[in-house]
């Protein structure tokens, strides 16, 4: 199962800092959040996703030992 880890406000909104997740691609991962946590898919379209450390696109594999970052947008200085 890939490692979903959460930060800042996706953190807050999912309620969890991170979780294990089965959704074989990005695109069905965000699906599968957005109907889990409502107001997480408030804001997930404009959040990075990041697998490996690197920001990926919604066709993106996910491997079984994939981690994967939830980044919301930053601002500040």
């Amino acid at each position: 199962m890939a490692r979903v880890r959460y930060f800042a406000a996706a953190e807050e909104f999912a309620g969890r800092a991170e979780e294990h997740r089965v959704e074989p691609d990005v695109a069905t991962l965000r699906r599968a959040l957005t109907a889990e946590y409502p107001a997480l898919g408030r804001i997930l379209t404009r959040c990075a996703v990041l697998v490996g450390g690197r920001r990926v696109g919604d066709d993106t594999v996910l491997a079984i030992d994939a981690t994967v970052d939830v980044l919301p947008p930053f601002a500040g200085g």
